[in-house]
């Protein structure tokens, strides 16, 4: 949609790159050196202690902080809710699945009694 006071500009006048040489020429021209100090030499170098550089490197001990936050936060999750989350972690496969726990049967005592014992020994063999 043309705009109203404006008219077109032909392609040949657009800005931009002009053709498929400009991206080259854009990558091979060289940045000019920036003005800055020169490393070479030694004006304006600052002598650094090596004991304040050894104390700023020191290992420090963060055990404290860190059990203080580990102790903040005591909520547990009730078992059900945690079932349900490692169930939906889980994957679908067979082999993902835990194996069930089966129930162990408990050995179960004689119905029979030494006298039932007895009595059966009695009429099986004869014995009075």
């Amino acid at each position: 949609l043309p705009v109203a006071g404006r008219a077109k500009v032909p392609p040949a006048l657009q800005r931009g790159r002009a053709g498929p040489r400009a991206a080259g020429a854009a990558r091979r021209r060289k940045r000019a050196p920036e003005p800055g100090r020169n490393k070479a030499t030694i004006k304006g170098r600052v002598v650094k202690s090596a004991i304040e550089e050894y104390h700023k490197k020191k290992p420090v001990n963060h055990l404290g902080e860190n059990l203080q936050y580990m102790l903040k936060g005591r909520l547990v999750a009730d078992k059900a809710v945690t079932e349900k989350v490692l169930a939906q972690n889980r994957g679908r496969k067979s082999k993902d699945q835990p194996p069930e726990k089966t129930e162990k049967k408990k050995p179960k005592g004689t119905v029979f009694t030494e006298e039932d014992f007895r009595k059966f020994e009695r009429e099986y063999f004869g014995i009075p």
